[in-house]
């Protein structure tokens, strides 16, 4: 595997949309949000866990940009994104966000289906690193796998999962995988949980604003 989703990258594009309902719809939530923060200025944009550079290509589009940098642990998935961003302004690194060593320069922040992958101390590493790379007033846009509150919840939301992906195109085989690698290759936290390390990290304001099968988006404001 060459990276810490499901798939390899030549896969990824292909059947990210057969495990993750609505996963276009995640992106117009989160340009929805970041036009109704910050408006028409020009903003500078960090995306952690780019993969392929689906969120870089939208906000190539969406965004009045400053700057975008992209970031990513694999190579692999930054080849495919270069390839895919060829002709866009940007620039690429290979790092994950746990290693990030940016301060106060960004607008904007994001880390879309990313952090889920990280132990307990690695996560609060890495969401530390994306407050500390944001300037006074900047935003942090978060897209993470959550866990139920209850085992009869995750048990729930598990079957509906392999539903969706039998729908999507997946076979039984395939959605049981997914389902295993919960708790042993991805780690959920609840939504409590998240927005807890998010006060905890020191943003003043954090708020939950989507959620969806077993996705939830959140957002926090650096403010000094």
């Amino acid at each position: 595997m060459d990276n810490k989703s499901a798939f390899n990258v030549s896969q990824y594009d292909e059947n990210v949309r057969k495990v993750i309902p609505l996963y276009d719809e995640i992106y117009q939530q989160i340009f929805s949000l970041i036009n109704a923060y910050c408006g028409d200025k020009k903003i500078s944009v960090l995306d952690t866990g780019c993969g392929t550079g689906t969120f870089g290509l939208k906000a190539c589009e969406c965004l009045n940009l400053s700057e975008l940098v992209l970031c990513d642990p694999s190579e692999k998935m930054l080849a495919d994104a270069k390839i895919k961003l060829a002709d866009k302004p940007c620039t690429f690194m290979n790092i994950g966000s746990e290693n990030l060593d940016f301060e106060n320069e960004f607008d904007v922040v994001t880390a879309i289906q990313s952090h889920h992958y990280f132990d307990k101390a690695t996560r609060e590493k890495a969401v530390a690193n994306c407050f500390k790379a944001l300037k006074n007033g900047g935003i942090f846009i978060c897209f993470e796998n959550t866990a139920p509150f209850s085992e009869t919840g995750k048990n729930i939301m598990l079957k509906r999962l392999e539903s969706f992906g039998i729908q999507a195109g997946r076979t039984p085989d395939e959605v049981k995988f997914h389902s295993a690698r919960y708790g042993k290759e991805f780690f959920p936290i609840t939504i409590s949980e998240h927005l807890e390390l998010l006060n905890k990290t020191g943003f003043r304001i954090s708020e939950l604003f989507w959620h969806s099968y077993m996705q939830s988006g959140f957002y926090a404001i650096k403010q000094p």
